[in-house]
């Protein structure tokens, strides 16, 4: 497998998880769990803010933010929206980078000021990565509160999003050509 199809894969999984945890982040009582509802929609827009801040760094595009989250917590709804379009414009990205350009080092500077330099295919790992691990503190949230998070792992998405891959289980499929 390619490093392109494999960030392919994790992106689609990534705007999946999103999907789910925005979901499961809906169903919070906004009276009863007010501080854990706040909490993880700043974390979510955490994720979000940073992966738009290396959004730029990919293009080389100047970005406007100071930190690593917005002063303003934002809206459920809002946020919700602004994480689609931003799950959709790394898929779209991903169409057009070639893999000269994912193995290209990109010079950068952090929001506190300090200068880094990264692969496209790292920055692009982070991101995913980024996510995950903030995604889980968001579960946790929940789970706090008695909601059931999500069933956030690759095999997961794989399987729910292409349930034929159930179908394919090479032990049992030897074993039924063996007999």
């Amino acid at each position: 497998m390619s490093a392109s199809t494999l960030l392919h894969t994790l992106f689609r999984y990534q705007a999946w998880a999103n999907n789910d945890l925005l979901d499961k982040i809906e169903s919070i009582d906004p009276l009863l769990h007010q501080e854990e509802l706040h909490t993880v929609i700043r974390l979510i827009n955490h994720c979000h803010v940073v992966n738009r801040i290396f959004a730029a760094h990919l293009v080389g595009t100047k970005h406007n933010y100071t930190s690593d989250n917005t002063a303003d917590t934002p809206l459920l709804p809002d946020l919700r929206a602004a994480v689609a379009a931003s799950d959709r414009w790394y898929l779209q990205y991903l169409e057009t980078v070639t893999p000269e350009q994912l193995s290209e080092s990109v010079p950068f500077t952090f929001t506190d000021g300090d200068r880094g330099c990264m692969s496209r295919e790292e920055m692009l790992a982070h991101v995913v990565t980024h996510g995950g691990y903030h995604r889980g503190e968001g579960g946790r949230l929940l789970a706090q509160i008695s909601i059931s998070p999500p069933w956030d792992t690759l095999a997961v998405h794989l399987h729910q999003t292409e349930p034929s891959r159930r179908l394919k289980t090479p032990r049992l499929e030897n074993a039924l050509s063996a007999s």
